[in-house]
């Protein structure tokens, strides 16, 4: 029996065969079945603009990670973080957080309190990616934003969704401030450390106290206190 596959059927008229029998001309008919590979199906680009914005009075935001994915989270509030979600919060690097998904792309450069940055990503034929979103707060031990595993066949090409996000606590540094631990400008001190001697786990952060408020070992100022939400996200599909 033949297999399930794309056939075409071509009709072949064969040549009059001249038969020593009777001497007549024998026109025939012959069908034959002639299998043809399938079409390969052009690649459809879906792709996404992805707008963050800085909302704080005094927080660098580290070139966001933006990381589209089809299974699982990358990241969530009381789980244990990956070492590739450690290293964004505590120094702001995202290389190792950028191969976790189908697609990624990274920032360009720090986003300055009241500015933003708008990031490019294209996945192709797969309309239903997550989409999962890291960056630090770069004046803090290990305080990150973004967004975990939101489903992007909710949009659209045209379509836009915009929503707020708060600070994060990865769980991996004490929040000591120290002038050794913060890594941004206000610091300029260590970034990633391999010891976690926090609680292990991603929480809510409770936010920066600061040596103006009475914490003498703060490298911190009240300038670089923030409230929630810490960065604006808004993404679009646009094809």
């Amino acid at each position: 029996m033949p297999s399930i596959k794309n056939y075409q059927k071509a009709l072949l008229i064969a040549l009059p065969l001249a038969l020593s029998a009777c001497g007549d001309d024998d026109t025939r008919e012959v069908i034959v079945e002639v299998e043809v590979p399938a079409p390969v199906p052009t690649p459809v680009d879906v792709s996404y603009e992805v707008t963050v914005t800085n909302l704080t009075n005094g927080q660098p935001v580290s070139p966001p990670a933006i990381v589209l994915h089809t299974e699982g989270t990358l990241w969530a509030l009381g789980e244990v973080p990956s070492v590739a979600l450690e290293r964004i919060a505590e120094e702001g690097t995202s290389d190792e957080f950028l191969t976790l998904g189908t697609v990624s792309a990274g920032g360009d450069g720090p986003i300055t309190p009241g500015n933003n940055q708008t990031i490019s990503v294209t996945i192709q034929d797969i309309t239903n990616a997550k989409l999962t979103i890291a960056a630090m707060l770069g004046n803090t031990n290990d305080t990150f934003s973004g967004l975990s595993a939101w489903d992007l066949s909710q949009l659209e090409v045209g379509d836009s969704w915009t929503t707020n996000s708060p600070a994060y606590d990865a769980g991996t540094e004490k929040n000591t401030e120290s002038a050794e631990t913060v890594p941004g400008p206000a610091a300029g001190g260590e970034g990633f450390n391999p010891t976690r001697d926090d609680t292990g786990f991603i929480s809510m952060h409770p936010g920066v106290v600061s040596a103006d408020d009475g914490l003498s070992t703060s490298a911190l100022t009240v300038d670089h206190k923030f409230d929630n939400p810490v960065i604006r996200i808004k993404i679009t599909r646009t094809e």
